[in-house]
């Protein structure tokens, strides 16, 4: 082993070791990667690579669709959009057994077409979803399991965040990956909701019956959930038929929604203040985030553990699925303890020659890495969405909500498995974009 490989691996210890101390992890990749590159060249390049990939992030225009995308979504929650589409998917199935968590999923899945982000989504949710299940006597496990799990929707339904940040470090059409999550979106929010059908079974006293609503009632129910349904259609219908780049859609998207929200009077200025520095806030963590990994990886690239890592496990002489599953076990048990965002630009620089010398589609890699990565959402001990939904519930044992995304999860591994066997989920839409 020479020196660079020694050092890269030492870089990488160290990294994982100031995770652990909960250090920012944007922070860490830029701090490792700096003195790395320092240690391993001079003081003068290191300044260099710092100075130079900071401006390079932070002026790409990739990267200014994630503001965009995000206000959009801060425009939806601070204009009662939110709570609006959790109305109407309770009048239209929260009737059955465990109808109210059913209606949980179904308004974060129709959430994250317009947010893209899981936190907010699993806040957002959480906030109006969590006192009507109790209010109707809903088990604790099954009310806080399926906000953690179903805000983990935001990250595959489009526009997700996780996706546009592999699209800029791939440097695929962000476009493509967008619609390629639709349909993986809507399967995995269809397991869960058989997944809570299977829970209230075995399960009765955890999800009981909710009110009952006229034919008629749900069907005028569904008129009044317009607007979701116009940003949506506009924002992915432009991308989809070329009329506009994602970027150009995040900006529509983004503009539509404060329209409709200021006409009708839903958006007063101190929410409008608030949705613009929610947006900073969360879109300065994103963009930082991408400028600390990176710097870390041309430090990687430097040491030449990407290039090692490929070669080694082209020398395996493993069938490519079985290379598939070992890269997609690594994600699981990563995504255990890293943020998904993290995780994603730590290893892409990795993974992503491999999975390209082995012929696979790299728009589905992208679908299925993310579902991997949503279930690190909702398993301990990073498990973001939990504390998300603890710090909504803290009277509910983090225990408890732990043992509710357990159907949840089991749902995502299905998921998993039948778009590893079928890769046409993914890649049927994009493949009909010229």
């Amino acid at each position: 082993m020479n020196e660079y490989t020694l050092v890269g691996l030492l870089g990488v210890v160290v990294l994982l070791m100031l995770f652990f101390i909960r250090l920012a992890v944007a922070y860490s990749m830029a701090v490792v990667g700096f003195v790395g590159y320092w240690y391993l060249t001079n003081f003068k390049a290191a300044v260099s690579l710092l100075s130079r990939d900071m401006f390079d992030v932070f002026s790409s225009y990739s990267l200014a669709l994630v503001p965009l995308f995000v206000f959009m979504g801060f425009i939806a929650y601070y204009a009662g959009v939110s709570a609006k589409l959790y109305d109407v998917a309770n009048k239209c199935i929260g009737r059955v057994r465990g109808g109210l968590a059913m209606a949980t999923i179904a308004a974060c899945t129709a959430f994250g077409a317009i947010c893209g982000s899981t936190t907010a989504t699993a806040a957002t949710m959480g906030t109006i979803g969590l006192p009507e299940m109790r209010r109707y006597n809903y088990g604790n496990r099954l009310a806080t399991g399926s906000v953690a799990a179903g805000g983990g929707i935001g990250v595959l339904m489009p526009p997700s965040v996780v996706l546009i940040i592999y699209g800029i470090l791939t440097q695929l059409s962000i476009g493509k990956l967008f619609i390629a999550g639709i349909i993986p979106a809507f399967l995995i929010a269809g397991l869960f909701i058989v997944a809570i059908v299977v829970y209230c079974a075995i399960y009765p006293d955890q999800g009981p019956r909710g009110d009952a609503f006229p034919i008629k009632e749900r069907f005028l129910a569904l008129f009044e959930i317009w607007e979701t349904a116009i940003v949506f259609l506009v924002v992915m219908g432009g991308m989809f038929f070329g009329f506009f780049t994602p970027t150009k859609a995040g900006a529509v998207g983004s503009f539509a929604l404060l329209v409709i929200a200021v006409v009708q009077g839903k958006l007063s200025w101190r929410n409008f203040k608030s949705a613009v520095y929610d947006t900073l806030k969360t879109s300065a963590m994103v963009i930082m985030l991408v400028a600390g990994a990176t710097i870390f990886g041309h430090f990687l690239a430097l040491t030449r553990i990407p290039m090692e890592g490929a070669n080694l496990v082209a020398t395996l002489n493993w069938p490519g699925w079985a290379i598939i599953s070992l890269i997609c076990l690594i994600y699981l048990v990563g995504g255990c303890f890293i943020d998904a965002l993290a995780l994603i630009t730590l290893t892409i620089p990795i993974f992503y020659p491999i999975v390209s010398g082995l012929g696979y589609d790299l728009i589905w890699f992208g679908v299925i890495i993310v579902l991997i990565t949503q279930m690190g959402i909702i398993t301990p001990p990073v498990g973001v969405n939990v504390y998300i939904v603890k710090g909504l519930s803290p009277d509910v044992p983090m225990e408890e909500i732990f043992i509710g995304v357990i159907p949840f999860l089991i749902a995502l591994i299905v998921g998993t498995a039948i778009m590893i066997a079928f890769p046409a989920i993914a890649t049927f839409l994009p493949d009909m974009i010229g």
